[in-house]
């Protein structure tokens, strides 16, 4: 089984600012994108959001990579290039999970750190190349996946199955040590022994189980086959994100 810590969303890099987090909720907002998109801000409701945040720079027209989509209980997930490639080349695939994570701070900009926001477990995972087939857009997903547009490198896949966006930011689902530097994470014990694709080199791993992890990077790949404190971990995040922590499931 493989663990994917998957970054996405607004950065200092892709879009300049953090995603915010809105009424205690966790937003990840598309970077934006000139070229493969049929899909605006305001499309999303997230136009007044994004200008705000962005103080204008980025208004609710501009065109955004809405990617990864969530529609109802399902995810659908697109890759392409070098990013897929490593994928494929670490066993990525169905039985995998993904788990989003993103930079994030308050309306105002502050306390900015990473924290995980969704996750995807596939169930499907198909090459569609650079000319997508029609009847590639995944089902139950009313708007266009931008990865069943044409234009991407012949690797272009689509991953698919059940996902969920985080209901409440739940301190445990956030990476990033507060008051400490956006790349010290507090991680799981099980993880350095399991390893993590793009942090081989030992010094990044710390014996206060904090990780010093790289500034840039999509997709980081961990093998956690035979290792149930990895499943225990893994199950109780997803239930997080699903179904935020015991308060936020009272007032649900």
């Amino acid at each position: 089984m493989k663990i994917v810590f998957s970054r996405k969303g607004f950065d200092s890099g892709s879009g300049g600012v953090p995603s915010p987090i809105i009424d205690g909720r966790p937003t990840s907002i598309p970077i934006p994108t000139r070229v493969r998109s049929e899909t605006t801000y305001d499309d999303l409701g997230l136009g007044i959001v994004v200008e705000q945040i962005t103080r204008g720079r980025l208004n609710r027209a501009s065109l955004c990579h809405h990617d990864p989509m969530f529609e109802g209980a399902r995810c659908a997930f697109g890759q392409t290039g070098a990013a897929q490639g490593h994928l494929a080349n670490n066993g990525g695939g169905v039985g995998e999970v993904f788990l989003f994570f993103g930079l994030f701070a308050s309306m105002d900009g502050g306390d900015p750190h990473h924290r995980t926001f969704g996750y995807l477990n596939v169930e499907e995972a198909i090459v569609l190349g650079s000319e997508p087939p029609p009847g590639s857009q995944p089902r139950s997903f009313p708007r266009r996946h931008p990865h069943t547009l044409t234009g991407w490198n012949p690797n272009n896949t689509i991953y698919s199955g059940p996902g969920r966006t985080c209901i409440a930011d739940a301190p445990e689902l956030r990476l990033s040590l507060p008051g400490g530097p956006i790349s010290r994470w507090a991680v799981p014990k099980w993880l350095s022994d399991a390893g993590l694709t793009y942090h081989r080199d030992p010094v990044r791993w710390r014996s206060d189980d904090t990780l010093e992890a790289v500034a840039r990077g999509q997709e980081f790949v961990s093998d956690v086959t035979g290792c149930p404190d990895a499943t225990m971990w893994l199950d109780h995040v997803l239930s997080l994100i699903s179904n935020g922590p015991v308060g936020a499931r009272t007032k649900g």
